[in-house]
């Protein structure tokens, strides 16, 4: 049985499982991890790449999702805030989240979280300027960004202590 007409196939490893799905060559990856796969902790915040609140990792990078296709995941790793826990332990930057109140709706949460964590490891000891700059794509609505930036910073604390 072949591709559905005007259909693409694609692999793709998400949160460390592959999949092999065929989609429609315009679908969003976005929309390809929520409506497909349930990963329904990638949210759609404006589907204009404005927000950030669809960040996820793509081979280790942070990306916007609503901003990506689905077919230019293909052959590639996406990390979404659901595979970033450990053994049901949270990611230092989960940690840090919760620990530094760095939320009040929640909504801006998981691409903030995602996109800290792309900011830590190519910036290990950010000051705080860095910090602000480094999550300028991605928008809170809620918090004013005071214990988010607080946050990335007791995680790049942290991180230095382990070292």
């Amino acid at each position: 049985m072949g591709l559905a007409w005007g259909m693409t196939r694609i692999s793709v490893s998400v949160d460390g499982i592959a999949y092999v799905d065929e989609v429609e060559p315009r679908m969003l990856l976005v929309h390809y991890l929520r409506d497909r796969l349930g990963k329904t902790g990638t949210v759609v915040g404006c589907d204009t790449s404005n927000c950030g609140s669809c960040t996820v990792h793509l081979d280790g990078r942070s990306v916007k999702s609503c901003a990506v296709l689905a077919v230019q995941a293909d052959g590639h790793e996406v990390i979404t805030i659901e595979g970033i826990a450990k053994d049901g332990e949270l990611h230092p930057m989960q940690r840090a989240f919760h620990e530094s109140h760095a939320l009040q709706c929640g909504y801006c949460t998981p691409g903030m979280i995602m996109q800290s964590i792309d900011l830590l490891a190519a910036n290990p000891d950010p000051t705080e300027a860095d910090v602000r700059e480094g999550l300028e794509g991605n928008l809170c609505r809620c918090t004013g960004y005071h214990n988010i930036v607080k946050a990335v910073l007791t995680a790049a604390a942290d991180a230095k202590a382990a070292r």
